[in-house]
């Protein structure tokens, strides 16, 4: 799998052959070399190839399980190896991969690690570039890290303190396409897990407490970004606890156990950035 970044991509008309055809492999094709070609579109500068049906094709191959066991275990690791790539769209489009792959159930400790590292250190966070596209390094981030945090081999904690890390981490990008909503739902989703206490379910916030009490300093007029990233992220994560959260597309609405302790430490941390002017 290490030829992925590689070499040239098909020709499109291909890729919306298989579309059409309901996705089926075509006849004498080799899944392997496909996977690749589609594993290098994700990565594309251009938002009509990185974002079009290359990337509704590897979406249905690996819900259908077209692509198998060993052929995403590899595709994991080169979307790992992405996050530390020199190009932005790479970055940002590796956990849209991953989440699909360990939606399967499949996990590489390796995966997560990257993914961890790269994830509160990444500094474009823009949401859409008129020439790129989508790029949503929160948001993409978030669904990977809400999906890792339903993994039985993975600790909620840790990624309970990873998405206070993003929160915290010093931007001057204020999330306007729902990134605070998504992070919410993956924050709400790690909370869901039962075997956290109550007490693991609060001390997350704490980091975040402190940073929201130290207040702006003198003569700063605006509440930083990161603040107010966190404070609307916050404010949905208290609204998900109250009414709930799916934690998969299909399946029932669940409220995290610690929910009521949740909501009141959210509202004493909300207290300290409340503005009454």
């Amino acid at each position: 799998m290490t030829k992925i970044d590689n070499g040239p991509l098909l020709d499109a008309a291909y890729w919306h052959t298989v579309h059409a055809n309901d996705y089926a492999v075509p006849h004498g094709a080799d899944l392997s070399t496909l996977t690749d070609e589609l594993a290098r579109a994700l990565k594309d500068p251009d938002p009509e190839v990185r974002d079009g049906i290359p990337y509704v094709v590897l979406r249905t191959w690996i819900e259908r399980d077209v692509i198998g066991r060993e052929l995403r275990a590899g595709l994991g690791t080169v979307m790992a190896e992405r996050f530390t790539d020199l190009e932005i769209q790479a970055r940002t489009f590796a956990p849209l991969v991953l989440d699909m792959i360990v939606s399967r159930g499949d996990f590489d400790p390796g995966w997560l690690a990257a993914f961890s590292r790269w994830y509160p250190a990444e500094a474009d966070l823009r949401g859409y570039d008129p020439e790129l596209g989508w790029l949503h390094a929160v948001a993409h981030g978030a669904d990977l890290l809400g999906t890792f945090a339903l993994h039985p081999a993975v600790d909620p904690t840790t990624m309970l303190a990873l998405a206070s890390d993003r929160l915290l981490a010093p931007t001057d990008q204020i999330y306007a396409q729902q990134e605070d909503d998504r992070l919410a739902q993956a924050i709400a989703r790690a909370l869901t897990r039962p075997e956290l206490s109550e007490a693991e379910s609060v001390e997350w916030l704490a980091p975040i407490e402190a940073d929201f009490a130290v207040g702006r300093p003198p003569g700063v007029p605006t509440t930083a970004a990161h603040t107010s990233n966190a404070m609307r992220t916050l404010r949905m994560l208290y609204l998900l606890a109250d009414v709930g959260v799916r934690t998969r597309p299909a399946g029932p609405v669940v409220r995290p156990p610690h929910a009521d302790a949740l909501q009141q430490r959210l509202a004493r941390v909300l207290a300290l950035v409340f503005q009454s002017h």
